[in-house]
């Protein structure tokens, strides 16, 4: 295939996965930014609140965590810094939020792949609540008041419904365009990277950790993708590994699991420093608990499929005999 060809692959590519994601990202985020104008958050702060005393957090630590989950996690951190919380409170909530955010959109993602979203959100939330509830009852220390990096600038106030959908449609657009300059020369990359057999060699070089995590070898770039871009923005070479390399569902399942633990790691770690805590453990902790969870869910799956065989060539057995 000639560089011209390439080219022309990686830009069709790119700019099929961007509708299709686009299709999804921009009614997403554009019913959420209005609905936050609304007293509809304000309801889910407040039926989230009574639940955050067992996790070790005040009541108004439900804004983070909704605004987070709802919109993205600029908007949690932001939330988060206009907060008087303590250094545990703090890496508690950012703990919480590097398991569980962007939940609409990115389970949305999920399920074009044929992931269930009711698995990639109990995943998400549970592994939130769980690792929020060791830390409370392990760390003992942290009570000094947090001391954030920096104050988030004001925004411009928005009135009158109008103003509203506009910056709903402005938000969501921005949103689309975001994922496009990513995407875009993204699976250009990918496609010159097929060309001259660079993605051959990162399969092999791959293949100890997917086969640590009971993965087939083909998913090591979809892997990659997750790891360093996030599901969102990896969600494009996500899709196109997925119909390109014959990914099984068993596969899939395994991918989301881990990335749905542990995902955009260059991103979603540095975003924290702000918070004034360290981030370092929190991206260990995302780490192992993804490798764990992944080994786990991988050893169970194969045990069923095993005892399911066995059953099988026992039930054709009985049948040869009959």
């Amino acid at each position: 295939m000639s560089k011209l060809q390439t080219l022309k692959q990686g830009l069709r590519v790119g700019l099929e996965t961007t509708w299709v994601l686009g299709k999804v990202i921009f009614p997403v985020t554009l019913i959420v930014t209005v609905l936050s104008f609304t007293p509809v958050i304000d309801w889910v702060i407040r039926w989230c609140t009574p639940v955050m005393g067992w996790l070790g957090l005040p009541g108004e630590a439900a804004i983070p965590l909704v605004l987070a989950n709802l919109l993205n996690l600029y908007a949690g951190i932001g939330a988060i810094l206009t907060l008087d919380l303590t250094v545990k409170e703090v890496f508690i909530l950012a703990v919480m939020l590097s398991f569980a955010h962007n939940l609409l959109i990115e389970s949305a993602v999920a399920k074009k792949v044929g992931v269930s979203m009711t698995v990639a959100v109990a995943v998400r939330l549970g592994l939130a609540i769980v690792s929020a509830l060791l830390i409370h009852w392990i760390w003992q220390g942290g009570s000094a008041p947090a001391r954030y990096g920096f104050i988030p600038p004001q925004t411009k106030e928005i009135s009158g419904w109008t103003e509203v959908i506009m910056h709903g449609l402005q938000t969501a657009a921005l949103g689309v365009l975001q994922l496009a300059a990513i995407v875009i020369p993204l699976m250009v990359m990918i496609e010159w990277l097929k060309a001259i057999n660079v993605l051959e060699r990162f399969n092999v070089w791959m293949r100890p950790f997917t086969k640590l995590l009971g993965l087939s070898p083909n998913t090591s770039i979809t892997l990659g993708a997750g790891l360093v871009f996030g599901l969102a923005f990896g969600a494009g070479v996500i899709i196109q590994q997925f119909k390109e390399e014959n990914i099984s569902k068993k596969d899939m399942y395994l991918l989301f699991i881990f990335l749905v633990a542990c995902h955009a790691v260059i991103e979603d770690t540095l975003i924290f420093i702000p918070l004034g805590i360290p981030v370092w453990p929190l991206l260990v902790i995302r780490l192992v608990i993804a490798i764990l969870l992944t080994m786990l869910i991988a050893y169970i799956w194969n045990r069923l499929e095993r005892q399911k065989q066995v059953a099988y060539r026992t039930e054709k057995e009985v049948q040869h005999d009959v």
